[in-house]
């Protein structure tokens, strides 16, 4: 009796001892032994890192080739009726969907052709299923470009989108197969066929932007059109002391305050004949963004594509004002504009003759303000001295730009002289 009573106190001793352990294997698992959840985090360093060219390239983009592969339609179902005391069900194989197509839409929101990838797939369609089911459509895959993209095929151009939400229908996707439901007829009361679905159309296009910028900065490697553009907009190109820093163009934003508001800060509210509900309505002040591309740097011969001059004169096509940059720390730099007006017709003619100024940079150095009586005795475009290292007579070129902006049926006259005051 006693070694019974024993037995049972070791079990039940033995049991309380297990779920004891089990508890604390529990709470250890609960316990986490990593020291970073206490240890203070280190201080993170926020400062906006310069990057690189490779980077930058990426921000702006007037130009790409792409292919496209619309959706292939689903193949139509082969199945006939099956139902308990129904022997002759008939064929019920649904046809399959029809492959998404691939649209190209122009958006104003989007500015630059950087996100428009090599190669678009479009949706399949699904395939068709028993009891007469249809397979359902690919959707329909879309691509925004910014306003003003043409689309070309082997170089003609097939599409010009310059307005918000037109679309262009680049590939159609490929028709669904049939399921033997569709071939059933009087004399084939049985039928076994069923069609694959179609391939959908495929192509290749090129997307450029008919106009990249208002003004380009034309000019020699090394002439300063990087610090240039950075000195009088906001945009911040690789600039160093070797020629073509600059691979792929740069756009910067010059903003202009019309002067249409009310003299002074105050604004008035909007006179309406209409009833209006009772809260104030004031004018707003209207802006002008004008944007300005620094151009990779043209060398001799750039018409015969030396140096990649091919790629870089296609972007100056897509500018309606030409600032031509003449260095001047070069011995004679009026020869400078000689040799890029040559390479500009001898690719396109008469793409010299564009509205232009000329800009004489490097104002800075000690010899330049002798170059600089000369070369405005040589030329007969309007000449501005400017250093964009010092920001020297930046002002003068700012305003110039407006002007040719206006004076060449682009925008309205200004009613009031622009102010010097930036």
């Amino acid at each position: 009796m006693d070694e019974m009573v024993r037995k049972d106190a070791l079990s039940v001793l033995s049991s309380a001892v297990s779920l004891l352990w089990g508890v604390a294997a529990i709470r250890v698992r609960d316990v986490s032994t990593s020291t970073m959840l206490s240890a203070k985090q280190a201080p993170q360093n926020h400062k906006k890192r310069e990057m690189s060219e490779k980077k930058l390239t990426r921000h702006f983009v007037d130009h790409r080739r792409v292919k496209l592969v619309a959706g292939s339609g689903g193949k139509g179902a082969c199945s006939f009726h099956s139902e308990p005391r129904k022997e002759w069900g008939g064929p019920d194989g649904g046809n399959g969907g029809d492959g998404g197509s691939i649209i190209i839409k122009a958006d104003r929101v989007v500015r630059s052709l950087a996100q428009v990838v090599p190669v678009y797939k479009g949706e399949n369609g699904e395939a068709g299923g028993n009891k007469n089911c249809y397979g359902r459509n690919g959707k329909p895959t879309y691509i925004s470009v910014p306003l003003g993209t043409v689309v070309k095929e082997l170089g003609k151009t097939v599409a010009d989108l310059a307005v918000h939400g037109q679309e262009f229908l680049a590939a159609f996707g490929g028709t669904g197969g049939k399921g033997n439901r569709f071939f059933l007829s009087n004399e084939n009361r049985a039928p076994m066929t069923a069609t694959p679905g179609m391939d959908g159309q495929e192509r290749v296009l090129q997307l450029e932007l008919r106009t990249m910028a208002h003004a380009g900065l034309i000019g020699f490697p090394n002439a300063g059109k990087s610090s240039l553009l950075r000195a009088i907009s906001n945009a911040r190109p690789a600039v160093a002391a070797y020629p073509f820093t600059t691979l792929n163009p740069h756009v910067g934003i010059i903003t202009y305050r019309d002067h249409e508001q009310v003299a002074g800060n105050s604004l008035k509210p909007l006179e309406y004949s209409e009833p209006f509900p009772a809260f104030v309505v004031l004018k707003i002040i209207p802006f002008f963004l004008f944007t300005v591309a620094d151009i990779p740097g043209i060398i001799r011969g750039a018409h015969l594509n030396r140096g990649l001059g091919i790629s870089f004169l296609r972007h100056i096509e897509r500018c309606r004002f030409l600032l031509f940059v003449l260095d001047l720390s070069a011995p004679e730099p009026w020869t400078q504009l000689q040799h890029l007006c040559y390479e500009l017709d001898r690719y396109d003619p008469g793409l010299s003759q564009r509205p232009q100024a000329v800009i004489a940079n490097k104002m800075d150095l000690p010899e330049a303000r002798e170059k600089l009586e000369i070369l405005r005795n040589t030329v007969n475009q309007r000449v501005i001295p400017v250093s964009a290292l010092t920001g020297q007579n930046t002002e003068e070129l700012i305003l110039h730009l407006r002007e040719l902006y206006d004076g060449n049926g682009f925008g309205k006259p200004n009613k009031k002289p622009l102010s010097s005051k930036w």
